[in-house]
C-alpha cells in the first residue's frame, strides 16, 4: 500500500543499537489498539494505580482515567486518526527507574493509503506486565482536527530548570548549556555532540517533507540552529524535566515549559508538555536528538477547542524571569 506520510524515526535511530522487549506492556497496548483488541488493551491496567489514583492514559487529544474512560479511549483510537486499520512498528526502547519508553511508528490506513505517525509511548510500570499509566506523544499535525496545545501533564514542584545533578555526561552538558542564563551557551551544546549527530524525527506534517533519510548535520548548521534558539531560551521559555528515564545509552525526559512574562508578551508562549530523547554514541557524545513538541505553533492555538481556558493555560508555570541555575526561590 502506498505511503502518504512517511516517518523518519527509524533513520533517526539507525546509528545506535537498542534492544527491544517486544512483550513490554506499552508495546502490547499499542498493538492491541491497532488491532482493535479493546479488552486486551484494557486488561493491561488495573482499576487504580498501585499507590493511589486511577489508572490513566494521557494522549495528545485528552486524558482518560479509570476503566470506563480507558475503554472509551481504546474503542476510539483508530477513529481519532480517521483510520480503518493500523499497525505498530517499535523502533527503540529505553527502560529504567520503573518506566519503559518505546519510540515507534504507527502506520494508519486512511483512505487507502498509509500515514506513518512517529510516537513516544511512555509506560509507568506496575510490574513487568501491567501499567499504572501511559503517556503518548506525537506531533499534533498527525491528529485530525487537533489544535496545537498539550495541557501540562504534571504539577511542577519548582519553577526552575531540572536539577543537573540527576543527569550525566554529554546529556548533562547539553541540558545545562541549553538553560544557561542569560542565553543558551551554544559552543557548549555543539561540543556535547559527536560528528554525524542527527536531529529530528517528530516533525510536523509538511507539504515539503524534505529528504526521506535525515542527513547528519554539520557543526555550522547546528550552530545556526542553536544560535537561533539562544534568542529566546531561556529569555522566553525553559524546559523543566518532570521524569527521567536513562539506561546509560539513551536519556528520555518528559518536560514542561517554564514561561517568562516576556515569552507571553512577545511570542504568546504558553506552558505545554513535551518529550525528548538524547542518545549517546560510543564516544560518549550525543549521536541522536529527538524532540516532540509544538514549538512555533502557539499563535495558532484555537482556545475554543482546548481542555482549559486561555487564562488558566497562561497562568501555569509562569515566572517574571527565568531563574539563574537551580534552587532559587
Amino acid at each position: 500500500m502506498e505511503i502518504r506520510h512517511r516517518s523518519r524515526l527509524r533513520q533517526m535511530c539507525a546509528n545506535f543499537d537498542s534492544p527491544l522487549r517486544e512483550d513490554s506492556p506499552e508495546i502490547l497496548l499499542i498493538r492491541f489498539l491497532c488491532e482493535g483488541r479493546v479488552q486486551e488493551a484494557c486488561s493491561l491496567f488495573c482499576e487504580t494505580k498501585q499507590f493511589g489514583g486511577l489508572s490513566a492514559v494521557d494522549a495528545p487529544y485528552g486524558r482518560f482515567e479509570g476503566p470506563e474512560q480507558i475503554r472509551a479511549f481504546a474503542e476510539g483510537f483508530l477513529a481519532r486518526f480517521n483510520a480503518v486499520a493500523a499497525s505498530a512498528d517499535p523502533v527503540c526502547q529505553t527502560q529504567s527507574c520503573g518506566r519503559s519508553v518505546t519510540e515507534m511508528d504507527v502506520s494508519f490506513t486512511v483512505d487507502g493509503m498509509i500515514n506513518q505517525v512517529p510516537m513516544f509511548v511512555v509506560g509507568d510500570l506496575r510490574d513487568q506486565n501491567r501499567l499504572d499509566e501511559v503517556r503518548i506523544y506525537c506531533n499534533f499535525t498527525h491528529v485530525p482536527g487537533l489544535t496545537p496545545y498539550r495541557r501540562p501533564i504534571f504539577r511542577s514542584a519548582h519553577l526552575e530548570m531540572g536539577d543537573p545533578n540527576l543527569l550525566t555526561g554529554a546529556f548533562r552538558e547539553y541540558y545545562e548549556a541549553l538553560h544557561h542564563v542569560p542565553k543558551v551557551d551554544v559552543p557548549r551544546i555543539i561540543a556535547s555532540m559527536g560528528d554525524g549527530c542527527v536531529f529530528g524525527g517528530y516533525e510536523p506534517l509538511s507539504a515539503d517533507p524534505g529528504p526521506e533519510d535525515p542527513a547528519p548535520m554539520d557543526r555550522e548548521t547546528l550552530t545556526r540552529i542553536y544560535t537561533d534558539m539562544s534568542n529566546h531560551i531561556p529569555r522566553w521559555v525553559g524546559m523543566r524535566y518532570e521524569t527521567l528515564i536513562d539506561n546509560g545509552i539513551t536519556a528520555v525526559i518528559e518536560w514542561q515549559h517554564i514561561v517568562t512574562d516576556l515569552g507571553v508578551q512577545e511570542a504568546g508562549r504558553v506552558c505545554m508538555s513535551g518529550i525528548s530523547a538524547y542518545t549517546r554514541g560510543r564516544d560518549g557524545l550525543l549521536c541522536s536528538i529527538r524532540i516532540c513538541d509544538y514549538a512555533g505553533f502557539e499563535r495558532t492555538i484555537d482556545w475554543t477547542r482546548t481542555p482549559i481556558s486561555r487564562e488558566e493555560a497562561f497562568s501555569i508555570n509562569r515566572v517574571h524571569t527565568f531563574p539563574d541555575g537551580v534552587g532559587n526561590p
